[in-house]
């Protein structure tokens, strides 16, 4: 009757853990090194656009990866690389990904530049579907040189309440917002002449992101060092895209007992549950390497004054979602 017992008790362990892992996603959420991820929702699909965490000269394509409830997670391989981008040469990083007009449109990093006199910034490519193949739109950059102190890296293409479209974008501690054309062929300037605004938060080192929630704007990005333990996420609110944005707070960071660095996040809403989710990368402690960064996501709630309240990270992940 023990040993009977006994047996009955693993079986009910073995099926309970099944059934956990079902439930919920996990953390890492992605096989592999990858980061910055950009999380978005097509039809009835949730898409994780991320960038390959490797050494800059080995960041020359991109990955994607979809998932019908959060649980599981489907790989699309080299959706766009360098043999469709001639300018691009290296770190490809931080995609974003809009869909118009029935076309889906990539918005990328490449080359990593230091000044004006270098090549590379903000590109763009285009396809029918969300799993690519992308193909580069312009030929060229859309953003290639230093406006206002930003790096042109860390691009997010924002679909604002009136139908225009913006990127928000930057490194090096400065972030610019700048209208985009109705063919994200190229940016439209404000009525004073002005294309680039600078809209930098104290705190912001880089990751923008965007969204609206209750007639507020919620701007998000990075602070610390990508490599070190300080890096996480912070938030402001504003009744406009253009702000003025005062840092409210944090929300996302390390924890000793889980993983390291936590930042360069994205949000997605499952407006039919009113679900948040923040998608971000984190370094495990078992690992030391700059790059081998993971992608993980986590429930994101709000307080009754619409604050973000702070989030946890876990191994557990979420449960799981349709759409």
């Amino acid at each position: 009757m023990k040993k009977n017992s006994f047996i009955l008790l693993v079986l009910l362990s073995f099926v309970s853990g099944i059934y956990a892992q079902k439930k919920f996603s996990g953390n890492p959420i992605l096989p592999g090194w990858y980061a910055d991820p950009e999380a978005s929702i097509f039809g009835k699909q949730y898409w994780i656009y991320p960038t390959y965490s490797d050494a800059y000269n080995k960041q020359v394509f991109f990955d994607a990866f979809s998932s019908k409830d959060l649980i599981t997670w489907k790989k699309h391989e080299h959706i766009l690389d360098t043999s469709s981008v001639k300018w691009a040469k290296r770190a490809m990083w931080a995609p974003s990904v809009v869909k118009k007009d029935n076309k889906y449109y990539f918005f990328f990093g490449a080359n990593d530049i230091q000044n004006n006199n270098e090549y590379g910034g903000i590109g763009v490519a285009v396809s029918d579907k969300p799993d690519g193949p992308f193909k580069d739109l312009l030929g060229k950059p859309l953003i290639d040189r230093f406006y206002n102190g930003a790096q042109p890296i860390d691009q997010f293409v924002f679909h604002d309440a009136d139908g225009k479209y913006y990127i928000i974008y930057g490194g090096w501690r400065h972030c610019n917002i700048a209208q985009l054309n109705d063919s994200f062929t190229g940016l439209v300037p404000d009525q004073n002449g002005n294309t680039f605004k600078e809209i930098t938060p104290k705190g912001y080192v880089e990751g923008p992101f965007m969204f609206i929630r209750n007639g507020k704007y919620y701007f998000m990005w990075s602070e610390g060092g990508w490599t070190g333990p300080d890096y996480s996420v912070a938030y402001a609110m504003a009744d406009n895209p253009f702000g003025p944005y005062e840092r409210i707070g944090k929300i996302l960071e390390q924890d000793a007992s889980v993983a390291r660095g936590a930042g360069h996040h994205s949000i997605i809403h499952n407006a039919k549950k009113d679900a948040w989710y923040i998608v971000y990368h984190r370094r495990p402690l078992s690992e030391t390497a700059a790059n081998n960064r993971a992608t993980c996501i986590e429930r994101m709630y709000f307080d009754t004054n619409g604050k973000i309240l702070p989030v946890k990270i876990s191994f557990q992940g979420v449960e799981k979602q349709k759409l």
